[in-house]
């Protein structure tokens, strides 16, 4: 049962005499922020005491005086203005844990309204190997099918991979002119993604050698006005002195990010000449950018031996990312890259421009969305189509596939306004019973505070951030007297490392930034997947020790005691976790159920401490104590699974 969900059910009927639509109300009805509140607070007779005019507390009597809730709840009181607190009975509350001893989905009951809902995440280039960028997509986007299909509802995930764009013309100008043939037949991922890595170093030198002139100009520009600003005399009148200094403080940061891009310039610059070689490879390789660019439009448009290499190579490509999402625990239902979708790109800006909804501006075909200066390019002037075109084409596919009743998109929030265009160009288009949402998503930083990259400055590679927290993992389990085997040991740091990078990610609310730290993902006190790990294994220890079965355990049933304040904290906890899984689906945010098990493992912790169990004192006292562990263990393994992360039985 969900208890906040049971609440607010009875309070819809007590308000349903005071207000026509009670809802906005009901969402008032929430946990409470502390004891001293009770378990569940209802702040909804304030603002229904503003809407029909009478005084809050007097609205909040007669709530409460209409409320049903005496099974449930112990009698509702009015504290302050108007706020009403809620305690739930501890019959009612030992009765209910009682009950999920026996119920395998401990207390989640699917939605009466499920819903189909296509997850799209991940999204990674095949021409080279994930990197750290790639883990929030991942991660995220892996816990919310979780989540979602544990509450009843239909999640269909596709990882809708890049296979088809500029970044395998790279490898494809790479392979004819740049490959190591041994090192291509023995290990094509590795030299592809070399390939990659190399025609994108070269193109982007290129690019900053022509681009290089005109950034020192605008930088020179900008400081000139710094220059010219700083010299004034500052005039008397205030007005006019907040004008200046506006100005001023306008033309500095113009004047920092002019200088930032020209450093950027400067780098990559500097980056090929220092190394020989790399000069070689660009002065030979003059137009490498444009070659590439030439590369993916025959690719495009059928060439023979181009699309030979394609299938040749893409298997390999595909392969390795398997391997990483096997290492992850993530798996597709669908993956359905841009390739799918080529074929009905024409049909797509033909219908668009049929409607109306597509017009030819300088060359290109553009949908122009209200409200917007740029409009959203569907084809350029050369023929060629963009990654809003597959997009539309990737709408399309699902409507008439899967019919969903929503899809989500898990991708970076720099990518913000590019779906703010595609949801406005489909609705224009006539995408109209669909929900589409952007579920958006921070940056992985380094301790400096920014982007998390290599001393060279390019990506850092997931598989081996996964290594180094498992190496790291290890020394943990090295250190576990109850882990006696060096192969127990290995899959302990396995899950434990690999879990320690999921959870860090999962813990923050998604649309923040985060500081990646393997100190502090692998810490075994605080919001940790370790601590979790660790607190689980320690419930399944008592199990081990007393030689007690939990199986037998449950089906005895026996009575839930909440003597001790920790018992009923720890209960109270264990009845939340429907709630928490709710509040996951409402927002799209994992890190409420993070949260969660956090707090249900500190509820643990605390009970640990003040209530024995194998040394209880009594038979009854210890019965009921093991069937609060054998359900924390129960909830915190689930709660880990729903995430992503395998839990540890010794540790």
């Amino acid at each position: 049962m969900n208890v906040l969900s049971e609440l607010r059910g009875r309070f819809a009927a007590a308000l349903a005499g005071l207000t026509d639509d009670p809802t906005d109300l009901l969402a008032l009805v929430l946990p409470s922020q502390g004891p001293k509140f009770g378990d569940y607070q209802a702040n909804c007779a304030m603002p229904l005491a503003k809407r029909i005019g009478r005084p809050p507390r007097e609205v909040a009597e007669e709530i409460i005086s209409k409320v049903d809730v005496g099974d449930l709840c112990e009698a509702p009181e009015v504290a302050g203005p108007g706020f009403v607190n809620l305690r739930l009975r501890d019959d009612w509350v030992a009765a209910q844990t009682q009950r999920l001893l026996a119920d395998e989905r401990l207390g989640v009951v699917p939605t009466e309204a499920p819903r189909t809902l296509v997850i799209d995440f991940s999204s990674p280039n095949v021409a080279k190997p994930m990197h750290v960028g790639h883990i929030r997509s991942t991660v995220i986007g892996d816990a919310l099918v979780r989540v979602l299909r544990e509450l009843g509802h239909t999640a269909i995930s596709d990882n809708h991979i890049g296979d088809w764009g500029t970044q395998f013309g790279m490898i494809l100008y790479g392979v004819k002119h740049l490959a190591d043939a041994d090192r291509l037949a023995a290990r094509p991922v590795d030299e592809l993604g070399r390939l990659y890595k190399l025609v994108s170093r070269l193109a982007g030198y290129q690019e900053a050698k022509r681009a290089l002139p005109d950034a020192q100009r605008a930088a020179e520009r900008a400081k000139q006005r710094v220059d010219a600003l700083s010299s004034r005399t500052m005039p008397l009148n205030k007005d006019e002195q907040k004008k200046e200094a506006k100005a001023a403080r306008d033309a500095e940061q113009q004047y920092a990010a002019q200088r930032e891009t020209l450093e950027g310039l400067q780098k990559r610059i500097e980056g090929v000449e220092a190394e020989p070689e790399l000069q070689k490879l660009a002065d030979a390789h003059p137009k490498i950018g444009k070659r590439a660019l030439e590369e993916t439009a025959k690719l495009h448009s059928g060439d023979a031996e181009n699309v030979a290499l394609w299938k040749q190579y893409l298997p390999a490509c595909l392969e390795e990312l398997n391997a990483t999402y096997g290492r992850l625990n993530v798996t597709f239902d669908h993956t359905l890259g841009e390739s799918f979708y080529h074929d009905a790109l024409a049909g797509v800006v033909d219908d668009l421009k049929a409607k109306g909804i597509a017009t030819q501006s300088d060359g290109a075909v553009c949908v122009f969305i209200d409200g917007q200066d740029a409009p959203m390019i569907v084809q350029k002037q050369d023929g060629a189509f963009l990654y809003a075109t597959t997009d539309l084409a990737t709408i399309q596919h699902r409507l008439k596939t899967w019919q969903p009743d929503a899809i989500v998109y898990v991708v970076d929030h720099r990518q913000s306004l590019h779906f703010e265009q595609l949801f406005a160009a489909a609705r224009k288009w006539g995408v109209d019973d669909v929900e589409l949402t952007h579920v958006a998503f921070g940056t992985v930083l380094d301790e400096d505070g920014k982007p998390y990259k290599t001393r060279s400055g390019s990506a850092v590679g997931l598989m081996g951030l996964l290594d180094e927290a498992v190496e790291r993992a290890r020394a943990i389990a090295d250190q576990s007297p109850a882990l006696e085997t060096d192969d127990q040991r290995a899959a302990a740091a396995e899950r434990i490392g690999i879990g320690a990078i999921k959870y860090a990610d999962l813990a923050h609310n998604r649309t923040s930034d985060y500081v990646f730290s393997y100190d502090k993902m692998l810490a075994m006190q605080g919001n940790t997947a370790a601590y979790l790990q660790y607190s689980y294994a320690r419930v399944r220890g008592i199990f081990d020790r007393g030689g007690v079965d939990p199986a037998a355990l449950r089906k005895q049933s026996p009575a839930i005691l909440l003597g001790h304040p920790a018992e009923r904290a720890l209960a109270m906890a264990l009845l939340r976790f429907p709630e928490a899984l709710e509040r996951v689906a409402a927002d799209y945010r994992p890190n409420h159920l993070t949260s969660y098990l956090f707090e249900l493992a500190s509820r643990y912790s605390e009970f640990f401490e003040h209530c024995p169990v194998l040394k209880a004192d009594d038979p009854a006292s210890r019965d009921s104590r093991l069937a609060l562990c054998d359900l924390t263990a129960r909830v915190l393994q689930r709660g880990l699974g729903l995430l992503g992360i395998q839990a540890v039985e010794r540790m």
